[in-house]
């Protein structure tokens, strides 16, 4: 969850420095308006556009995909990148020739990068109507209303309560198998790089029995596999007088014992925060999927402390030694990884590499170094690692992962594994694909099965990001 990824490699097949981008799902209940909303970033982020929607549909809009047909378009964006924002932009370019041709149309930006601008927004990019922060969602039909009446629009209010627990969101492109719940909002970790805590607020937990209520709701309507998400889902505590104090390690196992047949994912985890009480109760039930993404960012301490990590790289490997204790060898862990972070030095980027070949990640997250206005790192350090060095520390980076995902593939050959079916491959409608529990993708081919089915496929060849196989026993999977 921390970052937009600008490079992925290994088990979930993304390569290339693009960001994914979700639209709104088609509906036509014959409300009298039409709304479009498009999603950047992260999964917080897809997870909001299905509480804003959720919103708007009560208040009389119906969604859609198509940009003509919209009343309000919204753009869900993301800060924590340059890159990110000057996409938006464009995205804004493209929005003043459709309101040129229809001036009724409304724009509308949510999210981080509303957060972080406000008013500015209104300022400097004309089209714009609308500015909503990510707490600020429940007040989108007064907002709208203001619209209606002739007025520019703003709510970037930062709440210490909102969780938006009693909202059922509407899944967007859903496949029908798989869904986010969102189990708190907000950080409080300020790492040096990271716009988060200035632009989503303070760190909240949501109420247990409203996430387990969820949860419950999704698998009877068919769905087999929720990620809890958070900022660091480690952290989630929920602490309301008179009731019992519950942790994430508690929390996970509420979860899991909705039905046995639903799986369990999260993200992300933090290195400080992660226990063994989590590790135990991962092992204690199958239906948590055996697979961590925990963030190192660098593997040198100094590097570590600029960050404001707050851990070491000894406490890093120790937590990744309890975790293959304790789960055992093949539990999957991934990461996030920056290079050429302020004043990086030659030796400290190896010491990187080195980290890598300690620990053998199943695929990561891999980025250079991009500075943010108003962070920490921005107002204390210079950026002054060359953009070359940046890219040619990345591109090591880059290969030694995909060296690292070959072979953490290639020790899956010939071994069969539990898919949760998800959908048709998107290279052939032949065949289908899911993940296992450790968060690979799997393809093999199409039978009988349904998105939503268990298999049992037996892998036969991979490459760096995928795993090729064949159904060897379905009803061993479901039952």
């Amino acid at each position: 969850m921390d970052l937009i990824k600008d490079i992925e490699v290994g088990a979930s097949g993304a390569k290339e420095p693009t960001d994914e981008v979700r639209i709104s799902r088609e509906t036509n209940t014959g409300k009298a308006k039409k709304l479009y909303i498009e999603s950047y970033g992260c999964q917080m982020n897809f997870s909001d556009s299905e509480i804003v929607t959720s919103i708007l549909e009560r208040e009389g809009f119906d969604s859609t995909s198509d940009l003509e047909q919209a009343d309000l378009i919204l753009l869900n964006t993301c800060s924590i990148r340059e890159k990110a924002e000057l996409t938006v932009r464009k995205r804004l370019e493209k929005f003043k020739g459709l309101k040129d041709n229809d001036p009724k149309k409304q724009i509308g930006i949510l999210g981080c990068m509303a957060e972080r601008l406000k008013k500015k927004l209104l300022e400097e990019e004309k089209i714009v109507d609308l500015v909503a922060g990510p707490d600020s969602y429940r007040d989108l039909p007064n907002l709208v209303k203001e619209l209606d009446e002739g007025r520019k629009a703003v709510n970037v209010f930062l709440s210490r309560e909102e969780t938006y627990a009693d909202i059922s969101p509407v899944r967007l492109q859903s496949n029908g198998v798989t869904a986010f719940i969102s189990i708190m909002r907000g950080c409080d970790n300020m790492c040096s790089f990271c716009v988060v805590p200035f632009t989503r607020g303070r760190e909240r937990s949501r109420d247990p029995k409203t996430i387990v209520k969820e949860a419950r709701d999704l698998f009877g309507k068919g769905y087999r596999e929720v990620t809890l998400l958070g900022q660091n889902v480690d952290s989630y505590k929920w602490d309301s007088e008179g009731e019992e104090r519950v942790n994430f390690a508690q929390l996970l196992k509420m979860v899991a014992e909705v039905d046995p047949e639903l799986r369990i994912r999260f993200s992300t985890s933090h290195p400080k925060d992660i226990t063994d009480e989590v590790l135990f109760t991962m092992a204690e039930h199958e239906n948590i999927c055996k697979y961590i993404h925990l963030p190192v960012q660098s593997g040198n301490d100094r590097i570590l402390k600029l960050m404001n990590r707050t851990y070491s790289r000894e406490w890093y490997l120790e937590r990744v030694d309890s975790i293959k204790r304790i789960l055992g060898e093949e539990c999957g862990i991934s990461s996030d990884m920056i290079t050429g972070f302020c004043s990086e030095t030659e030796e400290e980027h190896q010491d990187t590499l080195s980290l890598m070949e300690k620990v053998e990640f199943d695929f990561s997250y891999m980025f250079f170094y991009s500075e943010r206005p108003g962070t920490l790192a921005e107002k204390k350090y210079e950026d002054d690692i060359p953009l070359e060095t940046k890219k040619k520390r990345l591109q090591e980076i880059i290969e030694l992962q995909n060296r690292h995902s070959l072979r953490s593939n290639e020790k899956d050959v010939g071994k069969t594994f539990k898919v949760l079916v998800e959908g048709t491959s998107k290279k052939s409608e032949s065949d289908l694909f899911g993940r296992n529990s450790q968060n690979k993708v799997i393809v093999f081919p199409k039978g009988d099965q349904k998105p939503g089915d268990y298999v049992m496929v037996k892998v036969h060849a991979c490459t760096s990001a995928t795993l090729l196989g064949k159904v060897v026993d379905k009803e061993r999977a479901n039952g």
